[in-house]
């Protein structure tokens, strides 16, 4: 059974959709449909800017971003960036990239930045003897030109309160973390109801500019 839990906490949409089942955490979640081209044209006219993932990987392989520019489309993925002056273009790039995998669209969120790169924050909680315990609170700061923060990919590590107080502000800094941390214990409840046995979760959140906290991603296997 654990090992059956194990293969299905690796897929990104059976975590959303449990950790959907509770408003609060439900509200902290970017709106998120599994990957067809119609819900990529219905979230790219109603977002404006999307990000596709695969149902499963980490490290931010795989990752794709999407823009409505004017009338055609921008993708970012790594460090390359496209321009396609119709829907179809777009799709035809996307479908070729990838390939058989399932994906995921999440609505993109326009995170607050240091110096103009995105940041966001990575969340260990682990499960001890004597109970579950938060870890880790770190910041990332995205490498110049790429959207993803993750720390293989080039991001920067910042300490979660030096994140927020140059990205937002300082006063700022002790009740993000606060409800970052309230965030993660809830939501660890949920899967541990729903996935019995699990033993360590990283949570990815990030705050847009307006100072809002979103949950990206949870990984069962944080690096």
């Amino acid at each position: 059974m654990q090992r059956q839990n194990g293969r299905m906490l690796a897929s990104k949409w059976l975590k959303t959709t449990a950790l959907m089942t509770n408003g609060y955490v439900a509200r902290h979640i970017p709106p998120t449909r599994r990957y067809s081209t119609g819900n990529l044209k219905t979230m790219l006219n109603r977002y404006g800017m999307v990000v596709l993932k695969p149902v499963r990987g980490a490290g931010g392989n795989g990752l794709i971003k999407a823009t409505r520019v004017g009338r055609g489309y921008q993708l970012h993925a790594k460090s390359h960036v496209r321009y396609f002056g119709t829907f179809a273009g777009l799709c035809g790039h996307i479908g070729r990239h990838k390939g058989r995998r399932a994906y995921l669209i999440q609505r993109g969120i326009r995170l607050a930045t240091v110096d103009g790169r995105p940041i966001d924050y990575r969340v260990k909680h682990v499960k001890t003897g004597a109970g579950w315990q938060i870890r880790a609170m770190v910041g990332r700061v995205a490498r110049r030109g790429l959207f993803v923060t993750n720390l293989c990919r080039g991001g920067t590590r910042v300490t979660a309160g030096q994140g927020i107080a140059k990205s937002l502000s300082g006063r700022l800094v002790g009740v993000k973390k606060s409800q970052m941390r309230h965030l993660t214990r809830m939501s660890t409840a949920l899967l541990e109801s729903r996935f019995p046995g699990i033993g360590q979760l990283g949570y990815d959140y990030g705050i847009d500019r307006g100072g809002r906290i979103w949950m990206l991603e949870v990984n069962t296997r944080p690096q």
